[in-house]
């Protein structure tokens, strides 16, 4: 194989344990060519031995708890560095905030080169060796990553491999008339094969961008784009191409990125005749990736942007014996979670649901609300035909509503990618804009604003309740609103998504500490229900999760299992108080208050949730938390009634103030002692300094023991 070659005992271990996989699957896709396997091999090599000695402990630690991602205790972030905190350093900065949060996985939004007037919002990139000159450099990005490793964070970035900027090396060099460089992109003398590719390949904006394949002047030639025009697909048909990419990645990790997002997962193999979309190299290439991080930094993760629904996306897990990704976005949860915030009917989300909680424990759902893009209409439209649901008037009821046009809606949200010829369009805004609270604060009702936070903090809990890691878009944990400025931008005032990608309000931030504040209600109930889950073993990633019936379809009921532990947790996602009508014999008590509850007929206030727990192995412990500030019915009928007499509230909130002052250094949430007590699953590496890795082993032993 390669024991001629000088290379370090670890990594040849290490290489050996992949190396016919490898091989097989590398000659299969490039036709033998060995000279382009070996020189893969070199280069794995290469950046293997530039991995910083910090950067080795965590892999060994990693590579003795594979799964230690996987614990109860991860809370991941999601954020733009210039929105958040200017650049890479004013991140640094703040990342005691970040830790008062509880986040333990950072997830840093593109932020390699690109142009600025052709960005995508990053995901055009021009250099993958550089950082956008204002956010800062790769040694400012190490930095953080080191100070955030340092602090038990992890940190994820995206990498853009389906395609690259038109100012990227490659793409100028293509311009410049060099053949070598234009195969590593897919160019045509004339539009023959374009148009049979556009036969079977889907447009990704039929309206702002369409059709996948532009014309390049400066060679005369047409260029395949699938997405926009500035973004030419990259050829990975070419080894080229797939050697030069996995070592920009590769240099990534270096740099301290512990996870890698892997953008547009599915669109990075093309075929004439078929859609370009999920072909079996995809799988190939994935599976190939996921080997090299093995080899030259075990531990790294990938994250598959597959946006289809999870028991579509699977595929894209590989299996326990060959994985590809690590890590999937439960993408159509979110959607499900807005469309019955919108009908006030769990049916589609409990369905949905059921479909999640079927796949195997090992696979790890990304879990969110909120991220950095718009909410897409891909329900199951099959399974609402049932109920005389079709598709195109239905997106049209759930975009009035989250707009604020429907009927009893105070909810502000924008329409994004609008389409009136098929009847299309996508939604933006925050969460706290989408659930009511900028509208009620614009009315400075008050009652209207205590619903709204209720709601925001029932789908918070409901995200908590899932298995996999749940994940916040920066601000949300404030409750910030929507940003307008971006229609006064002509850069940004056509992409709609801007409107939730308004830079960090650190004024409102610091409201955080001031008793009754929206931002002080909805920052400790979030800090509560996230310490409980971690807690919590029946939270874990392992636990058999399931749907409850509560025969009321504005009810949506989970319930878990693990160790001992069992939980019910009811959601209502109607503003009136509902009933569960469940009769469970068991002893609960109140997750949130920690006094004792009846499982029997449970009555839930409107936009409220209950947790409740027994123990069949030891006597449940009531823990000590900030409370939960709950909505009540008695308080609102005065209030619902004045308010039906009030005009809808205008969309817009007044504008708000730069966001210039720094946030106050928060203090460093306090260390769970008893996590190692409560919890059977010692995966929680991720969160220590490597040099634990020696009481991780340990406790897994006992764990082993006590099974």
């Amino acid at each position: 194989m390669f024991e001629d070659k000088k290379w370090d005992k670890t990594f040849k271990n290490r290489l050996a344990k992949h190396y016919d996989e490898l091989k097989w699957l590398y000659s299969e896709l490039y036709h033998n060519d060995q000279q382009a396997f070996d020189y893969f091999c070199d280069m794995m090599y290469d950046y293997y031995e530039k991995r910083s000695p910090m950067l080795r402990e965590w892999d060994e630690a990693r590579e003795a708890s594979p799964d230690w991602y996987k614990g109860n205790d991860m809370l991941g972030m999601l954020m733009y560095t210039n929105c958040f905190a200017g650049n890479l350093k004013g991140v640094k900065s703040h990342l005691d905030y970040i830790q008062e949060c509880g986040v333990n996985y950072l997830h840093l939004m593109p932020l390699l080169e690109s142009p600025k007037d052709r960005s995508d919002g990053g995901y055009a990139v021009s250099d993958f060796r550089k950082v956008q000159p204002e956010l800062g450099t790769m040694e400012d990005l190490a930095e953080l990553a080191d100070d955030c490793h340092t602090r038990g964070m992890c940190v994820c970035l995206d990498f853009v491999m389906n395609h690259t900027s038109e100012d990227h090396e490659w793409a100028m060099r293509a311009k410049a008339g060099e053949k070598e460089y234009q195969d590593r992109f897919f160019f045509y003398d004339d539009w023959t094969i374009p148009n049979e590719f556009e036969k079977t390949v889907p447009q990704v904006f039929p309206q702002t961008a369409p059709g996948n394949f532009s014309w390049c002047p400066e060679v005369n030639k047409v260029v395949m784009t699938t997405f926009w025009p500035y973004q030419w697909d990259l050829n990975y048909a070419n080894p080229v191409v797939f050697n030069d990419m996995t070592a920009d990645m590769l240099n990534l990790c270096n740099h301290g990125v512990d996870i890698i997002r892997l953008d547009a997962t599915p669109y990075i193999w093309k075929e004439i005749g078929t859609p370009c979309r999920n072909l079996p190299q995809v799988h190939t290439l994935v599976r190939l990736m996921h080997m090299a991080t093995e080899v030259v930094c075990p531990g790294t993760l990938l994250l598959g942007e597959v946006v289809m629904e999870p028991s579509k996306v699977v595929p894209y897990f590989g299996t326990i014996e060959k994985p590809e990704c690590h890590m999937l976005y439960n993408v159509t949860t979110m959607a499900s979670t807005w469309h019955t915030v919108a009908t006030h009917d769990v049916r589609l989300l409990r369905h949905q649901m059921e479909a999640v909680f079927a796949l195997p424990h090992e696979y790890t759902f990304l879990n969110y609300l909120r991220c950095h893009d718009d909410i897409g209409w891909g329900l199951d439209y099959e399974y609402l035909k049932q109920f005389g649901i079709t598709e195109v008037p239905h997106k049209k009821y759930l975009n009035d509503y989250l707009t604020g046009k429907g009927y009893n809606s105070d909810a502000r949200g924008e329409l994004y990618n609008d389409d009136p010829r098929l009847g299309d369009a996508r939604l933006c805004g925050t969460t706290a804009s989408l659930c009511g609270i900028e509208a009620a604060e614009y009315e400075k009702n008050e009652w209207k604003v205590k619903r709204g936070i209720s709601l925001d903090i029932m789908l918070h809990a409901f995200l908590l309740t899932q298995s996999g890691i749940p994940v916040l878009y920066a601000g949300d944990e404030i409750g910030q609103l929507n940003d307008y400025t971006y229609h006064d931008d002509p850069i940004k005032a056509d992409d709609s998504r801007y409107l939730h990608r308004g830079d960090m309000n650190w004024e409102e931030a610091e409201l955080r500490n001031v008793e009754g504040t929206r931002e002080n209600i909805i920052f400790k109930a979030l800090r509560q229900l996230e310490e409980i889950r971690a807690e919590y073993c029946v939270f874990e990633n392992e636990a058999d999760a399931w749907i409850i019936e509560p025969w009321n379809d504005h009810i949506l009921g989970i319930g878990r299992y693990y160790n001992g532990e069992k939980l019910l947790a009811f959601f209502n996602f109607s503003e009136n108080e509902q009933t569960a009508w469940v009769n469970e014999m068991e002893d609960y008590y109140d997750l949130v208050t920690g006094e004792p509850k009846s499982a029997k007929a449970i009555n839930i206030p409107g936009y409220s949730f209950v947790w409740l727990m027994t123990t069949f192995n030891k006597p449940f412990v009531k823990k000590q938390h900030p409370k939960i500030e709950r909505r009540t019915e008695e308080a609102a009928p005065a209030e619902k009634k004045a308010e039906a007499e009030k005009k809808p509230a205008a969309k817009k909130t007044a504008a708000r103030k730069p966001a210039a002052k720094k946030a106050a250094a928060g203090k460093k949430p306090a260390a769970k002692k008893a996590a190692a007590e409560k919890k059977p699953a010692a995966k929680k590496t991720a969160a220590k300094k490597p040099a634990a890795k020696k009481t991780t082993a340990a406790k897994k032993t006992t764990e082993k023991a006590e099974e």
